[in-house]
């Protein structure tokens, strides 16, 4: 089933009299459940393409469908409330309040949309133990966790709104192999669940946690691979991704 629909997507920036030309008349399907990643050199347009998906940005044109309705026309409030509804975000920086525990990062969030604390706080600690945050890190404070912790705690603040779907930009581009491995994790095991991601990325080893990855360069969709469900140690997976990659220049 479509999720998300753009059509005929373009994305013009001005700077200095000139135009910048960073999507260009660009279609594209994101499907419920998938793991959806999208790649290319730095420049292509991805993380551009990623906050048209979410609303976070206005498209100079084209349009966009999210669930059968249009977004792209939307005031700016209008915005808000349907990323609210429907979209969780996770970015290469956490920005989790450090003044707030963990735990109550995730209620800070949980309650913008319901005011059923007690159900929201049950909610967050089963997320929260689903991607193996204990409660002996719920009462710490941003600055007291690893990387990796912070970066999960972030991937429970995405989800507690039940969102239709989670979109990452670059998720461990600040993190250690070891904290982004756990971050990875964290993603692979809700979108398992059923939930869908869109992920941003130009690390091998997070592509391979997609089940299709698509290729973008200078803001045109180059190439769309099909992955199938991630499973460890997949080595067939590995070198079908390092073929498509070098396929497309990569």
């Amino acid at each position: 089933m479509t999720l998300i629909q753009a059509d005929k997507l373009s994305k013009t920036f001005s700077s200095t009299g000139r135009q910048q030309h960073v999507l260009k008349n660009l279609d594209v399907e994101i499907h419920e459940g998938d793991f959806t990643v999208i790649m290319g050199p730095s420049g292509a347009g991805k993380s551009t393409l990623l906050y048209a998906l979410s609303g976070m940005d206005t498209p100079t044109l084209g349009s966009i469908m999210f669930q059968g309705q249009e977004i792209t026309g939307l005031s700016t409030d209008a915005l808000a409330k349907f990323r609210r509804q429907n979209c969780g975000f996770v970015f290469q920086q956490m920005h989790l309040l450090d003044n707030l525990s963990v735990l109550d990062n995730v209620l800070a969030a949980g309650l913008l949309i319901s005011k059923d604390r007690k159900g929201i706080v049950k909610q967050a600690k089963e997320l929260l133990a689903q991607v193996g945050l204990t409660d002996q890190e719920w009462d710490k404070f941003p600055t007291q966790l690893s990387g990796g912790e912070a970066q999960r705690a972030s991937i429970v603040r995405a989800l507690i709104n039940r969102p239709a779907v989670v979109f990452a930009d670059e998720p461990t581009g600040a993190l250690n192999s070891a904290a982004g491995q756990a971050a990875l994790d964290a993603l692979t095991n809700v979108n398992l669940g059923g939930q869908s991601v869109v992920m941003v990325t130009h690390d091998l080893r997070s592509a391979e946690r997609g089940n299709r990855v698509i290729y973008l360069r200078d803001g045109v969709i180059q190439g769309d691979c099909e992955l199938g469900q991630y499973v460890p140690g997949d080595t067939k997976r590995h070198t079908t991704l390092t073929a498509f990659l070098a396929g497309m220049g990569w």
